[in-house]
């Protein structure tokens, strides 16, 4: 069993060779510049590589994307094993990222947040407080301070 640094050393090896391979020396039409490999993750045995990726474009974009890449897979992974110098080349397995459609989720989130905060802020522009601006009750005069001073040394005793 390989230690995590190890592991983590080779997942970024395999994201640096996987991305400068599709930049330059795979000529697939599917995968042109549409592709970014986003994250690599190894198991702790360093035989099987995780490729999370992202596509730019449409559906039909992101599914040419991933048959280029499962085409692609055994060049990719020659091309991983050259560069790390390992006794087992991990297997690639390529899966669609989803960061970008989950920040997509949080922004809409987010803009319903702001739309229903406007809302609120125009219900309430013209409104006063219910029981006043100081809604504290006050001592009027002195001898209401006092005996209010008295019933608390009575507590602490």
């Amino acid at each position: 069993m390989a230690d995590n640094a190890r592991a983590k050393r080779l997942a970024d090896l395999i994201r640096e060779v996987v991305a400068k391979k599709l930049q330059r020396g795979i000529k697939d039409p599917r995968l042109g510049t549409h592709v970014t490999i986003t994250d690599t993750r190894v198991t702790g045995d360093l035989r099987e590589a995780t490729v999370f990726y992202t596509v730019y474009g449409d559906d039909e974009d992101r599914a040419a994307a991933a048959a280029g890449l499962e085409s692609a897979k055994g060049v990719l992974r020659s091309a991983v094993g050259a560069a790390a110098g390992v006794k087992f080349t991990p297997s690639l397995a390529f899966v669609a990222d989803a960061l970008p459609d989950n920040a997509k989720a949080i922004e809409d989130l987010l803009d319903r947040a702001r739309q229903s905060d406007e809302k609120v802020r125009e219900v309430s522009a013209g409104a006063e407080f219910a029981g006043g601006a100081d809604p504290y009750r006050k001592p009027e005069d002195e001898s209401d301070v006092e005996d209010e001073d008295e019933t608390d040394g009575d507590a602490r005793a």
